[in-house]
């Protein structure tokens, strides 16, 4: 099927098992015939100009249904972030035009006293689950009329595989987000092709738990479930404590994952049958390599990482031979080249630890030769389109190096390079290492300014619950690394929670502007070979006075 209109409706009269969410189930049948109601009343609702209907919703039945009605009406389904606030939320619903909001009572305050525009007045709200805003019409009463509707007639919504079906917020982990273009014809595509990597069926149930306005929940999620004809089950929001209750209560067969949940899964208490539990496949990215062996082992299920992005310009693939550390294999049109001289990096090269030697050679930005591929552009962004597309090329904005089997390393965002001492190396490599301490549920690394030139490496630790930081003996475990480069030791050693997306993603660019100035303690050596100890108020205001005298010339 070309469309995501028509897989919806590939499920209508079908009474297997299609939806589950607490404690209620809902069959495929049950399930388009929301949707169905749903797009007829979008089809009343419906407004001149771009037809954008904003989501602001957790991970309900709703937002699938919502999901459903806007692929069957040719809408454009904006998927809102919650974790946004402010002016950053309302930029995201004016900048993508948007002329519905269907959201929940919980997220009402976030838009009380802010100004949407006049094409989201309060009678363009919906709220799903309780009453909205003065002026906003009632929800049940509006869906009442709409209910037993028939799935449009395809004449009517003229919908094909070009037709625009989702604009898809990039996390923002560095910048500012941008909605990326994702057409019915894309969506359905990857559905299918996930769905056929994994051998999804009607009897798969797909376990939902990440956040439905992020790509990978809907493509490596929702769509490969709709394309199989399997079941979803929900989770409102993820939760590591409850995974594998919620796998096992639904009968979950398939989870789908982006950034760091396998590592949150795996800081829980382990116990004796955690692997007696229906789960056999999980898929996503940006896992931690060593995360991917425990995780598939602990839980008895195969874990297949792989390289990809909102955008779909590029993708690298993990192979049965994939090395440790490696991401896989990528087309031979993907290679890594260096930015400022647009020319194909050497090839990585190790030394007898595994370390890699020619670091400032061979990390460059990993990029499509051949093309745009699978990206579709932002919406009204023409200056980070053409950041993406230079010279015929798409360049991801992704640090990487390739060995000279051809297997990818992931290196970092663009941002990530560090310079200490004169020595360039990425961000990425470092904390693959840190990864390993003990108690370490998450690591970053980052750089701050050195108080006379370049940088200083420091790290953000997240423990596990119980957990405490013990300096001696993080000092030990960096002395003991035969493969952490001799520039890579972190000065300073920021421990507590980690900001992270809602994705799990770690925010490092609000790690980098709070540098040691944060409620965390900080730990730190204050000269080389020193032993760590707690950075105290004097040495910020000390550090801090030592870079404005730099700064100052």
């Amino acid at each position: 099927m070309e469309t995501v209109d028509a897989l919806v409706r590939l499920r209508a009269g079908d009474d297997r098992p299609g939806l589950a969410f607490g404690d209620s189930r809902w069959t495929h049948a049950e399930v388009t015939a929301a949707q169905a109601a749903r797009a007829s009343l979008l089809a009343q609702l419906r407004r001149p100009g771009p037809f954008h209907v904003a989501v602001l919703l957790d991970n309900v039945p709703e937002y699938v249904y919502w999901l459903g009605a806007a692929a069957l009406a040719g809408a454009v389904l904006v998927g809102a972030n919650p974790t946004h606030r402010g002016d950053e939320l309302v930029r995201d619903l004016t900048h993508t035009q948007c002329q519905l909001l269907v959201t929940s009572a919980a997220y009402l305050p976030l838009l009380a006293g802010r100004d949407l525009g006049a094409a989201l007045g309060a009678d363009r709200i919906l709220v799903v689950d309780g009453a909205g805003p003065v002026g906003a019409p009632d929800y049940g009463d509006l869906l009442a009329a709409h209910r037993g509707a028939p799935l449009p007639d395809p004449a009517s919504t003229e919908i094909t595989p070009d037709t625009l079906g989702l604009l898809l917020f990039t996390s923002g982990t560095s910048g500012a987000p941008k909605a990326c273009r994702c057409t019915q014809g894309r969506l359905a595509r990857i559905g299918a092709v996930v769905a056929q990597m994994f051998a999804l069926g009607p009897d798969d149930v797909c376990y939902l738990a990440m956040p439905l306005f992020h790509s990978n929940a809907l493509m490596a999620g929702w769509a490969p479930a709709l394309a199989a004809g399997a079941a979803v089950a929900l989770r409102e929001r993820f939760s590591a404590s409850r995974f594998l209750d919620d796998v096992r209560a639904y009968g979950a067969t398939y989870f789908n994952y982006v950034g760091k949940p396998l590592s949150y899964v795996l800081a829980t208490p382990e116990r004796p049958d955690d692997a007696d539990n229906p789960l056999r496949r999980a898929f996503g990215n940006e896992a931690a390599a060593a995360d991917v062996v425990r995780f598939a082992a602990r839980f008895g299920c195969h874990v297949q990482d792989a390289y990809g992005s909102t955008e779909g310009g590029a993708s690298v693939q993990r192979t049965p031979d994939t090395p440790r550390g490696a991401l896989g294999h990528a087309s031979p049109q993907t290679i890594v080249v260096d930015p400022a001289t647009g020319e194909e990096c050497p090839r990585a090269r190790f030394d007898e630890h595994g370390r890699l030697v020619n670091a400032e050679d061979a990390i460059g930005e990993l990029v499509n030769t051949a093309g745009a591929s699978g990206f579709e552009g932002y919406w009204c962004n023409d200056d980070a389109e053409a950041a993406r597309l230079r010279g015929g090329w798409y360049w991801t904005g992704d640090l990487a190096y390739r060995d000279e089997a051809g297997f990818v390393y992931f290196a970092g965002r663009d941002h990530d390079w560090l310079r200490v001492d004169g020595e360039n190396f990425a961000a990425a490599p470092v904390e693959d290492v840190l990864q390993r301490f003990d108690g370490v549920v998450l690591a970053a690394v980052y750089a701050v300014p050195d108080e006379r030139a370049g940088d200083q490496v420091m790290a953000a630790l997240e423990l596990r619950p119980g957990a405490s930081f013990d300096p001696d003996a993080f000092a030990a475990f960096l002395a003991a690394q035969d493969d952490l480069g001799t520039k890579w030791a972190p000065r300073f050693v920021r421990v507590g929670p980690l900001p992270v997306t809602a994705t799990t993603k770690v925010l490092t660019r609000q790690l980098r502007a709070e540098r040691w100035r944060c409620s965390d303690p900080v730990w730190w050596r204050p000269g080389r070979g020193a032993r760590f100890r707690l950075l105290t108020a004097a040495d910020a205001e000390a550090l801090d006075d030592a870079l404005a005298a730099r700064d100052a010339g």
